[in-house]
């Protein structure tokens, strides 16, 4: 079993940067389809990145400005996010699950069974 924890959330202008990470327990880590989501106030929890195998695949969103990617030496996945604006506020959280997945099913949330508890990224305008 997969235990997810994020960090690295805060506070950041527009235009500025910032770097996600999640921390997992479990031996069987690199297995794992991994992904971010995220939730703004009085929204749905949408699909942000995900990292299966080594395929990755963005929302239109943060194409371009947003990098996922795994370590899976020290179980860890990372979200390295740029050039943010004001609309990328939320909280942003990690999933996983046990397999591989397409890029439309991999934008599936209900596809995950492991989530983290979220971090808040704010970005001021």
């Amino acid at each position: 079993q997969v235990q997810l924890v994020e960090s690295g959330g805060g506070l950041v202008q527009a235009g500025g940067s910032q770097r996600l990470s999640c921390g997992a327990s479990g031996r069987t880590f690199s297995r794992y389809t991994l992904g971010w989501f995220r939730q703004a106030p009085g929204k749905e929890r949408t699909f942000v990145a995900s990292i299966s195998r080594s395929l990755t695949y963005y929302a239109d969103s943060v194409k371009g400005r947003f990098t996922i990617s795994r370590d899976n030496t020290n179980n860890t996945m990372y979200l390295q996010m740029n050039n943010l604006k004001p609309e990328d506020t939320a909280i942003y959280y990690c999933a996983a699950f046990d397999g591989a997945c397409s890029k439309t099913a991999c934008g599936d949330r209900r596809l995950y069974n492991r989530w983290g508890q979220g971090t808040q990224v704010t970005v001021s305008s």
